[in-house]
């Protein structure tokens, strides 16, 4: 993993970088700071849950059809991507410029997650596939308590493997994210 260490170098390079990969637990803020990355002019948002993973009603898109389609988005000239998925690490990061990782303490995840929960409780997100309102669950919760210890190893491990080469800036709280959207507001 070619890791950054300045937040600075980080904005730098993200204002130059026609396609990003947002990456992090559920609930850490990954889908609000693409949102307003993608802010700027021609930067098409890409929410994986909403194009790639999911049906109406909460039905798994077959795994042949997601990855098809996500071959032919990172085939574009550009995007932001917003999701993790080690499983198509592969496909994203050969073509990818930069990756933010969103690596948020898991409490605040919990805390996110519970709070968009009850925002849109019964209703789809924007980022979300149409027909899957939002919901809670144990098993949901469980994933986030344990994100750290049993998807982090696999994130790293997809990192050195499919892009030991793409700048990688962790963003590890919400001032850090603060900073770095203000850091892009100002001109270069």
């Amino acid at each position: 993993m070619k890791e950054l260490s300045s937040i600075v170098e980080a904005a730098v390079r993200l204002r130059a970088a026609d396609r990003i990969l947002v990456m992090g637990c559920s609930g850490g803020g990954k889908t609000t700071l693409s949102r307003k990355i993608c802010a700027r002019p021609d930067l098409p948002y890409v929410s994986m849950d909403r194009e790639f993973f999911w049906l109406p009603g909460w039905q798994k898109r077959d795994k042949a059809e997601e990855r098809a389609l996500i071959a032919a988005k990172v085939a574009e000239a550009r995007w932001l991507i917003d999701g993790t998925a080690p499983s198509s690490f592969d496909l994203r990061l050969p073509r990818t410029q930069l990756v933010l990782w969103v690596r948020m303490p898991r409490w605040l995840c919990m805390w996110g997650a519970l709070s968009r929960a009850v925002r849109w409780l019964g209703r789809s997100r924007p980022d979300m596939a149409p027909g899957c309102p939002e919901r809670i669950h144990w098993e949901f919760l469980r994933y986030i308590w344990d994100w750290e210890r049993k998807f982090a190893p696999k994130v790293l491990v997809g990192l050195a493997q499919h892009g030991p080469d793409v700048p990688v800036f962790q963003l590890k709280s919400r001032g850090e994210m603060r900073q770095l959207l203000d850091l892009l507001g100002r001109p270069a």
